[in-house]
C-alpha cells in the first residue's frame, strides 16, 4: 500500500480526478440564462413558473428554482434590485435577502484551478529530479546498494588465485580497521583504488572481500546507474552517493564498470558537454574533496583502463592501480578448491589435472565449469560429481553443448574428420606448437568439430618460430581438404581469419618480417571514433604494398609447410580419420599412439627453413612481452572448424 501512495502515477491520477470533479461542479452551477429579458422573467412569475429567488446584489443578478425542477439566472439592470424585490413580494414568490458574497471568487478559482495544478505538479517533478522531497520519483538519489556487516560476509579466504592483488589491498583493510597507525606516521591512505583486468577475474569479489575483512559499510553501484535521460541527474547521484558514504564512514564505495562514466572527455565526434561528461566532472570533484581522515575509499573496476580519462587516473584520485589478471596454474588449483568446497566430489577427481586442462580460464570460467559438472551429475541422477562430468563441463565451456540432433551427411562428416585430423597432424609434427589434447567431430555450439591444443605450462612470451608454426597449424585443416578431396570448403573461414591476423601482427606490431623492427599503423584501432579523423596513415603507399607482400609471404610459406607435412604423412592422417569416424572423439593418448612414428620437424634442418623461422631466438624486449601477454590472455579455445552453424 505504501508503494502505491509513493508512486507518481497515483498523484497524477488524483490531480486528474480533482480537476474532473471541479469541472463537473462548475458545469452544474454555471448554467446559461433562462431568460433573455426582465419582461420574460416577470411573465414567468405571473404564470407561476418561478418558485424561489435569490438576489446576488454584488453582481445585480437573480438566481433560483423553477417549477419544473430546473434553475435559472438573470442579470438585472443597474439600480433595479429594490424594485424587483417589491415585485416578487407582491407576486408571492419567496426570495432570499442574503446574497452569495463569494461567487466571483469561486468562479475565478474554478477557471484557473487546472492551470495551477499542472504548474504545481511540474515544480513537484523538478524538485524530485534534483533529489529533494520524500523519494517519490527521486531521480537525483543514488541507486547504490548498501551491504552492511549484518549481511553474509565475504573475506579474503573466499578469494583464491589473486595473492598479489590481495597483498596490495591488505593495507586498505588495515587503514579502515586502525587508521591511527597510518596517521601517526604521516601516511595518507590512497583515495581510490582501480582494479583492472579481463572480465570474470574477480574484481568485484576483491572489493567485497576488503569490505568484509574491515567490517565497514559497502556501497555497490554500476557506472551505468549514473546516466539518465535527464540532464544533471548523473551529477546529482554522484553527490548523493558520496554524502551517504561520508555519513556511514568509514566505508567503501565500489563502482563497477567505471568506464561507463569515466571515458576520455572530448573524444566524441560532437565534442559537446554531454550528460556523461557532467557526471565525470562531478566524480572528479568528489574525489578531490575527500577528507583524508574521512575514511571513505573508492574502489573501481573496469575491463578498459585504456579509455579512462587521464584526470581520473592521476595521483590524488586513483592513487593505486592493481592488475587483476587471469590466474596461473597454482591460482587455478586454489580457485577450483574454493568452488568445489562443500560439493559431493568423487574420490578419483584430481584438481591439479583439471587446472592443467584449463589454462587461460578466469575465476568465473572455473566457477561455471564446476556448476556445469554439478548440473550434469544431477541430470543423470548421480550422487557425486565425477571426473567425466568435469571433463564434459570443460568442453561445454570451451565449445558449447553437444548438438547431436544436427543431422550431418556421411560425406560432410568425412570432410570434417579430415579437416580436424589435418589440424592435429600438423600440430603434432611441428616443434613449437602445443600438444594436441583432444580431436572431435561432434558438433558443439557453432562449430561442427574441433581440435583442442593445450600448453604444458603457462607462458608469457611468444617467439617468432611459435607464431610461424601457429600459422601452419591453422592452415592444416584446409590443406587436408585440398590434398584429400582436391577442393576446399567454407569450413576454414575462421582459420584463415585468425591466420591473417597473426601474420599482420607479426609484420606491423612485432617486427618479425623483412621490414625490420618497425611499428606500422600505430594510430589504427583507436577506441574513439572522433580521434581517427585527426590522424593520417603513418606509412607510405609503398610501405603498405610491402606489408601486404610480407603478410602474403608468411601465409603462403605456412601453407606450403602444412601441405608438405600432410602429403608426407598421408597414411597417419587416414588412420586418425578412420578412428574419428568410428568414435567421433579421440583423446591425447590415442592421438599420440596414432602419430607415434611422426617425427618432429627440425627447425634447423635446412638453411632455408632456419632462415624462415629466424632460428630459436626468444624475444626479450618490451614489445615481445606485449606479444606474449596477448598470446596468454585469450582463453585457449578449440580450433574452430568447418564454419558455423
Amino acid at each position: 500500500m505504501n508503494r502505491i501512495f509513493r508512486s507518481a502515477v497515483f498523484y497524477l491520477v488524483l490531480i486528474i480526478a480533482v480537476v474532473w470533479v471541479f469541472q463537473l461542479y462548475r458545469s452544474g452551477t454555471d448554467r446559461p440564462l433562462k431568460y433573455g429579458s426582465v419582461n420574460q422573467f416577470k411573465q414567468s412569475v405571473e404564470d407561476g413558473d418561478v418558485t424561489s429567488a435569490e438576489f446576488l446584489n454584488k453582481d445585480e443578478r437573480i438566481t433560483g428554482d423553477l417549477a419544473d425542477g430546473g434553475r435559472y439566472e438573470i442579470a438585472l439592470p443597474t439600480g433595479t434590485v429594490p424594485d424587483m424585490a417589491e415585485y416578487l413580494e407582491s407576486a408571492g414568490v419567496e426570495y432570499s435577502a442574503n446574497p452569495q458574497q463569494g461567487s466571483v471568487l469561486l468562479s475565478v478559482l474554478f477557471q484557473f484551478l487546472p492551470i495551477i495544478l499542472i504548474i504545481g505538479f511540474f515544480f513537484f517533478l523538478m524538485q524530485q529530479m534534483q533529489g529533494g522531497g520524500n523519494r517519490v520519483m527521486s531521480f537525483g538519489k543514488s541507486k547504490a546498494r548498501l551491504v552492511t556487516k549484518d549481511q553474509p560476509k565475504i573475506t579474503f579466504s573466499d578469494v583464491a588465485g589473486l595473492d598479489e592483488a590481495i597483498e596490495e589491498l591488505q593495507e586498505i583493510k588495515e587503514f579502515l580497521e586502525a587508521p591511527q597507525k597510518f596517521q601517526a606516521m604521516g601516511a595518507k591512505i590512497p583515495k581510490g583504488v582501480l582494479l583492472f583486468g579481463p572480465p570474470g577475474t574477480g574484481k568485484t569479489l576483491l572489493a567485497r572481500a576488503v569490505a568484509g575483512e574491515a567490517g565497514v559499510p559497502y556501497f555497490s553501484i554500476s557506472g551505468s546507474d549514473f546516466v539518465e535521460m535527464f540532464v544533471g541527474v548523473g551529477a546529482s547521484r554522484v553527490r548523493d552517493l558520496f554524502e551517504q558514504a561520508k555519513a556511514n564512514a568509514p566505508s567503501i564505495v565500489f563502482m563497477d564498470e567505471i568506464d561507463a562514466v569515466g571515458r576520455h572527455r572530448g573524444a566524441g565526434l560532437g565534442g559537446g558537454h554531454d550528460e556523461r561528461e557532467q557526471t565525470l566532472n562531478q566524480l572528479l570533484v568528489e574525489m578531490d574533496g575527500f577528507d583524508v581522515k574521512g575514511g571513505v575509499i573508492l574502489i573501481a573496476a573496469t575491463n578498459r583502463p585504456d579509455i579512462l580519462d587521464p584526470a581520473l587516473l592521476r595521483p590524488g584520485r586513483f592513487d593505486r592501480q592493481i592488475v587483476v589478471d587471469r590466474p596461473d596454474l597454482t591460482g587455478r588449483v586454489g580457485i577450483l578448491k574454493v568452488h568445489t568446497r562443500g560439493k559431493p566430489l568423487s574420490k578419483h577427481i584430481d584438481i591439479e589435472v583439471l587446472a592443467r586442462r584449463t589454462p587461460g580460464f578466469t575465476g568465473a570460467d572455473l566457477a561455471n565449469v564446476v556448476n556445469e559438472a554439478a548440473l550434469l551429475s544431477a541430470r543423470f541422477n548421480k550422487t557425486e560429481i565425477g571426473m567425466d562430468e568435469l571433463e564434459e563441463a570443460i568442453d561445454r565451456v570451451l565449445a558449447g553443448p553437444q548438438r547431436r540432433s544436427r543431422i550431418i551427411s556421411d560425406r560432410e562428416k568425412k570432410v570434417i574428420a579430415y579437416h580436424e585430423a589435418g589440424h592435429a597432424l600438423v600440430s603434432h609434427a611441428l616443434p613449437n606448437t602445443d600438444p594436441v589434447h583432444k580431436v572431435s567431430i561432434v558438433s558443439r555450439g557453432r562449430a561442427l568439430g574441433y581440435t583442442l591444443t593445450l600448453p604444458t605450462e603457462d607462458r608469457f612470451l611468444v617467439s617468432r618460430s611459435e607464431m610461424i608454426d601457429e600459422l601452419a597449424m591453422l592452415l592444416g585443416g584446409r590443406v587436408a581438404e585440398e590434398v584429400v578431396f582436391d577442393e576446399v570448403t567454407t569450413g576454414a573461414s575462421d582459420d584463415i581469419m585468425r591466420c591473417t591476423k597473426i601474420a599482420k601482427q607479426m609484420v606491423t606490431q612485432y617486427g618479425m618480417s623483412s621490414l625490420g623492427p618497425l611499428a606500422l599503423g600505430e594510430n589504427e584501432g583507436q577506441p574513439f571514433l572522433g580521434r581517427d579523423f585527426g590522424h593520417v596513415k603513418d606509412y607510405s603507399d609503398e610501405v603498405a604494398a610491402k606489408i601486404d607482400a610480407e603478410i602474403h609471404r608468411l601465409v603462403e610459406e605456412a601453407h606450403q609447410e602444412a601441405r608438405d607435412i600432410v602429403t608426407r604423412h598421408r597414411d597417419k592422417l587416414d588412420a586418425l580419420v578412420e578412428v574419428l569416424m568410428e568414435k567421433e572423439s579421440v583423446d591425447k593418448e590415442e592421438v599420440a599412439e596414432i602419430f607415434a612414428e611422426v617425427a618432429k620437424i627440425d627447425p634447423h634442418g635446412t638453411a632455408e627453413k632456419a632462415k624462415r623461422r629466424g632460428g630459436k631466438v626468444e624475444p626479450d624486449d618490451a614489445s615481445a612481452g606485449e606479444a606474449g601477454a596477448k598470446r596468454q590472455t585469450p582463453r585457449p579455445s578449440p580450433r574452430p572448424s568447418l564454419g558455423e552453424a
